[in-house]
């Protein structure tokens, strides 16, 4: 091994073994490629997440909005006046924005500035509308760059200027505004004055907003859209219209003149187009600096010594980040799994490798090879081949999904070259640590378990029983993704994969025995064989373990997704599809819906809210009458009166089904006075009703009726009402003459179509496929659901990957095996069986193994896995709905039966295929490769 050698090692072995170096080469670019792109993904959703948390929540809730008092309130009414002039203004802003921190940015297209009322102005002119006798009430703002953010419908914009003293001022309003109000070009309101004679504003224009939800509009949207307003608290306290006035900037001081207190204000929407995950924290930092830190210092100086800041963009990043920390730990499950299984692989390609090459490396050790020169030259072998592969893979990765991080990527990437690269060296220098003639037999049957190995072993122990204790005990819910809480069902995996290996032989041990007995050889010899077959050893079952578990996991996380989607669908419109108003429906509405395709049954419903309770009825009172005691006493509930027949059909088969005969009113005259010995009408009540009621028949007012009902069962949840407490009687007994509510069974319905057979009558229309999509429409919640199928898919096909290496391993000796004992009698078929029977018992202690495993997995770690975040977008992580994690016997069963066939279609392929070759090609002289 000192001496030059004759032709190049690594030339020599590549040309040799074409093939081989091909496959490697495959296989480093693929699990690469795999590594590098789950961060990569991973990144790509919660950057979208993000921005889309952001771009869907309210304006209002999102803009930095700034505000100061009126400038120079000891100053001459001319020198005020020039201090909100535009250019002062412009001036404010342009520092206002300088002075927000990186990385928060604002949208100059949707920012804006000016002064305006904080308290509404109320205008009396007689053509106005009066919903309750109040006069509309108004808020002027001199928002600025009107021109660039509407579209003039009638009239010109607002122009000239104007200061305290003068008598009229020109102001635009919207359509919607216009139209509300009745309000046109040329109307004129006027508005108290302070010292002086009312102000007031003429409309000059019409305009119409060219984004209306965006935040130049939505920040303040009385300006955009007026709103009826109560004129107190109480709950039927009189209405009032408030709508916004559009003055122009150059006439922002007549408002000093008026009883509006006027401040400066600059509201910016936040940029979210470059927006990333990376930056959450940063971002939080910095609008808890303009909140009360030092930039809201600087503000003082650069804006007005009065200034304040106000957002809600802290509580939106908040719930974003509360959704994200409890799909992550769920998703690295799949990631944790999948990289258990590819590195298995790397090291079984390695171990097949050497496997395959040991009379070559045991002739250059007995011939004075030195282990390090021989470890040298298959590193370097193996890195022409593997690091040009990764590099690939990684360039693949980042094409793929430009948008991630590239650090991560490169780590992962790196550390799948590195493995590539060791596999083979390691493995070889391991296995000839001593010269020797050849290798020493080692199976399942008669390995012995080395103190090393125990140590190891009990190790892997102490670690998955620390991750289930603590998934269990904190959960998903509590925080970011841990590596070890991630890791508990791939632990869980490996801890069954070395019990399964020390328990093997036990089996082939018993069985073998009576297979003695019986008159053919294949049960006897394939038994022997199972436990002798240079398999691998512990590294295919562990790989199929895993890989197994972890898509038993996350096949079983999916489905559990689904389900609560479904189930939240449901629960938010009761059947497949609702329609429904606060008024009485028109008469012909069920007719027209009834001719809508799709559409298998109708069933009206007639709701009556705010009923109360009669107070001291059932066991919801406490001693002596006092409410206090029971704090989640009700005093009100939603009655719904349903045609039991028609209802019990439509909800058939679903959580929310009913018995229509127990809920069916007895005969008598419905809707009178109850006085003693009158029929009492069966009720169907929620759980807080149900306490409140007790079981004794008591007497409620509904629509200026006294009924007498009685609860004669409890129902978390019904279709007539879905999301409040609620009593179910029948529309016969209630006395309803008109229905509020349409439930709609049917198989793929229009939603098109529904709505347009319901026009006309001002109702609502909620399709149960609707709902559910927009629980999955985020793509916090898509990508990571894209993200876990593909790492339990890919897993699943690294799975595969080593059992065929496993089966590969030993290829070679089955086949030299078919050849000898065909010569001394051996049918093909009897090949075929012996083959086959020998995979049986390591791929049937795989697939039951690995669905014993992920069912154990699953009811270990259920109660600390929420699938809230993953399933249910919008809700901020709160399920409407349990989204806890069950056992799918699909993802149970189906990996394990994909298992044993996969080794039974190789075991039969290669026995087909050693029969076309021929004995005489099986025996040829140095059959040993």
């Amino acid at each position: 091994m000192t001496g030059k050698a004759v032709a190049p090692w690594i030339r020599t072995r590549l040309r040799t073994a074409p093939g081989a170096a091909a496959a490697l080469a495959l296989l480093a670019l693929v699990t690469a490629w795999l590594a590098a792109a789950y961060p990569r993904g991973v990144d790509t959703y919660e950057d979208e997440g993000l921005r889309r948390t952001v771009a869907s929540a309210p304006p209002g809730r999102t803009a930095l909005q700034f505000t100061a008092g009126a400038p120079g309130l000891a100053l001459p009414d001319d020198q005020r006046a020039a201090m909100v002039g535009p250019e002062p203004m412009r001036q404010r802003f342009d520092a206002v924005v300088r002075n927000v921190p990186a990385p928060l940015t604002s949208d100059p297209t949707q920012s804006t500035y000016g002064l305006r009322t904080t308290r509404k102005l109320p205008s009396d002119e007689p053509y106005l509308p009066r919903p309750n006798g109040l006069p509309p009430r108004f808020t002027v703002a001199s928002q600025a760059d009107l021109g660039s953010h509407s579209r003039l419908v009638s009239g010109r914009l607002p122009a000239g200027s104007a200061d305290q003293k003068t008598a009229e001022a020109e102001v635009a309003v919207t359509v919607e505004t216009a139209k509300s109000l009745d309000l046109r070009a040329g109307s004129v309101l006027h508005v108290a004055g302070i010292g002086r004679p009312p102000l007031a504003f003429k409309v000059t224009g019409v305009v119409e907003p060219l984004l209306p939800e965006a935040g130049y509009w939505s920040a303040l949207p009385a300006l955009r859209t007026p709103q009826l307003l109560p004129a107190s608290d109480d709950r039927d306290a009189p209405k009032y219209w408030h709508g916004g006035l559009l003055l122009a900037p150059t006439a922002a001081a007549t408002l000093f003149a008026t009883d509006g207190k006027p401040e400066m204000y600059v509201q910016l929407a936040p940029q979210t187009t470059a927006l990333t995950d990376r930056q959450l924290t940063a971002v939080k930092a910095s609008l808890a600096s303009l909140q009360s830190g030092p930039s809201l210092s600087r503000l003082h100086t650069v804006y007005a010594a009065s200034s304040s800041s106000y957002t809600e963009l802290d509580q939106v990043l908040r719930s974003y980040q509360t959704v994200r920390d409890s799909i992550d730990p769920v998703v690295a499950v799949a990631g944790f799994g999948t990289a258990t299984v590819a590195a298995v692989v790397l090291l079984m390609a390695g171990g097949l490798a050497a496997s395959r090459r040991a009379a070559e490396l045991a002739l250059l050790r007995a011939r004075g090879g030195a282990l390090r020169q021989i470890a040298g030259r298959l590193l370097a072998e193996s890195t022409v081949v593997v690091v040009p592969a990764a590099a690939l893979g990684l360039l693949l990765a980042v094409l793929a999904l430009p948008d991630g991080r590239f650090g991560p990527a490169l780590a992962a990437a790196a550390g799948v070259a590195a493995l590539g690269c060791l596999a083979l060296p390691v493995r070889a220098a391991l296995t000839h640590r001593t010269v020797r003639s050849a290798a020493e037999r080692a199976d399942p049957v008669r390995e012995k378990p080395s103190a090393r190995r125990t140590v190891a072993e009990l190790t892997l122990l102490a670690l998955a029983v620390a991750a289930v204790f603590a998934l269990r005990r904190r959960g998903t819910a509590g925080g970011p993704a841990d590596a070890l809480l991630s890791a508990a069902p791939v632990l869980v995996g490996v801890i069954a994969a070395l019990v399964l290996i020390r328990l093997y032989p036990l089996p082939l041990r018993w069985a073998a025995r009576p297979a003695t007995r019986l008159r053919g050889t294949v049960g006897f010899l394939s038994l022997a064989r199972a436990g002798r077959a240079p398999g691998g050893g512990a590294l295919p079952l562990l790989a199929l373990l895993t890989a197994l578990t972890t898509a038993a996991f996350g096949g079983s996380v999916l489905a559990g997704s689904d389900d609560a989607r479904d189930r939240a669908a449901l629960y938010a419109t009761g059947t497949d599809a609702r329609i429904g108003s606060d008024l009485p429906l028109p008469g012909d509405l069920p007719g027209r819906v009834s001719r809508v395709p799709g559409v298998q049954g109708i069933s009206p419903v007639s709701i009556e809210y705010s009923v109360p309770l009669p107070a001291g009825a059932g066991s919801g009172q406490g001693a002596g009458g006092d409410e206090g005691e029971n704090p989640g006493a009700i005093d009100r509930t939603t009655v719904a009166g349903v045609d039991p027949a028609s209802y019990a059909r439509l909800t058939a088969g679903t959580a929310l089904g009913i018995d229509a005969d127990r809920i069916k009113a007895p005969p008598g005259a419905p809707g009178k006075a109850v006085a003693p010995g009158k029929a009492v009408l069966p009720a169907i009540a929620s759980p807080a009703v149900a306490h409140r009621l007790g079981k004794e028949p008591v007497t409620l007012h509904v629509a200026g009726k006294d009924l007498a009902v009685r609860v004669i069962a409890v129902q978390d949840r019904s279709a007539a009402v879905p999301q409040s407490d609620f009593l179910l009687l029948d529309t016969a007994g209630l006395g309803a003459k008109y229905a509020t509510v349409l439930l709609v069974g049917g198989t793929s319905l229009d939603g098109k179509a529904l709505r347009e057979a319901a026009a006309g009558a001002h109702v609502s229309v909620a399709l149960r496929s609707e709902v559910r999509q927009e629980y999955a429409d985020s793509p916090l919640q898509t990508g990571a659901g894209h993200i876990y199928t593909a790492a339990v898919a890919a897993g699943a096909g690294l799975a595969a990957l080593a059992l065929l290496l496993s089966l590969l391993r030993g290829a070679p000796e089955r086949s030299a095996l078919l050849a000898r004992l065909r010569t001394m009698g051996l049918t093909r078929r009897q090949g075929r069986s012996l083959l086959v029977l020998e995979a049986l018992p390591s791929a049937l202690l795989a697939g039951a193994g690995g669905a014993l495993t992920g069912w154990a997995s699953i009811a270990l770690l259920a109660p600390g896995i929420d699938l809230a975040g993953l399933a249910l977008a919008n809700t901020g992580g709160i399920a409407p709905v349990g989204a806890e994690l069950r056992a799918d016997p699909m993802s149970l069963a189906l990996p394990a039966v994909c298992v044993v066939l996969l080794a039974a279609g190789v075991a039969a392929a290669q026995a087909w295929w050693s029969g076309r070759r021929g004995t005489i090609t099986e025996l040829r002289a140095g059959d040993a490769r």
